[in-house]
């Protein structure tokens, strides 16, 4: 299952790319082209009890190209595309659909299910896409740089970066939606795929592209 779902996205992004990836200089260092895809699978990509990890995204990411292979998230599984990705811990999606619905539900499973029966394909594709920043590696050193700052996402939209340092270290990204909190990097979960052209920050709230 992991194999084909990993092909599906690497094919799609193939189908995505339209500027040849450049070599780099000889003076510099090399950057990593392992992608966030690959990352996101990389522990099979089941869901578990571990609020903290990213079981949902990743399924939700997988979701979206088997039913739309031409989809930009397919660009998560070609490294040679730099990308940075504000990834939902599962406990952020378990607090967007308690939000949504006001029930508790406690299984990743029963989380996914219940988005996809009420947001549908589509809607959960604009949500991810909101998430992505192109062209950009971003690693922590630049988004702590980076206050103030509006990023454009693939979805079109913005989201603006607030960074706090007392009475302690915070980073907020301000979203469409002004009726509830918006989500913090998990300082935890930094500069996940490190090395690479494509990084992810953990954030604790999923970004909402429209008021709600």
């Amino acid at each position: 299952m992991k194999r084909r779902v990993s092909a599906a996205l690497a094919a799609s992004a193939l189908a995505l790319t339209a500027v040849p990836a450049m070599a780099p200089a000889a003076n510099a260092k090399a950057i990593g082209e392992d992608s966030l895809a690959g990352l996101l699978t990389s522990d099979g990509n089941t869901f578990d009890k571990n609020k903290n990890d990213f079981d949902i995204v990743t399924e939700a990411a997988l979701a979206i190209v088997g039913a739309k292979p031409d989809s930009p998230v397919a660009l998560l599984a070609d490294g040679t595309q730099r990308l940075t990705v504000f990834a939902p811990t599962d406990q952020a999606f378990r607090l967007l659909v308690k939000d949504l619905t006001g029930q508790t539900i406690k299984s990743e499973k029963k989380i996914f299910e219940a988005l996809v029966d009420l947001a549908g394909v589509d809607t959960i594709e604009t949500v991810l896409l909101y998430h992505v920043v192109p062209g950009k590696t971003l690693t922590s050193p630049k988004v702590l740089k980076a206050d103030g700052a509006k990023l454009t996402t693939v979805q079109g939209g913005k989201v603006k970066v607030q960074v706090k340092t007392k009475p302690r270290l915070s980073i907020t990204l301000k979203d469409r939606d002004r009726n509830d909190r918006d989500p913090k990097v998990v300082l935890k979960a930094l500069d996940l795929n490190k090395g690479n052209k494509q990084v992810a920050h953990g954030i604790d709230r999923v970004l909402r592209p429209i008021d709600l």
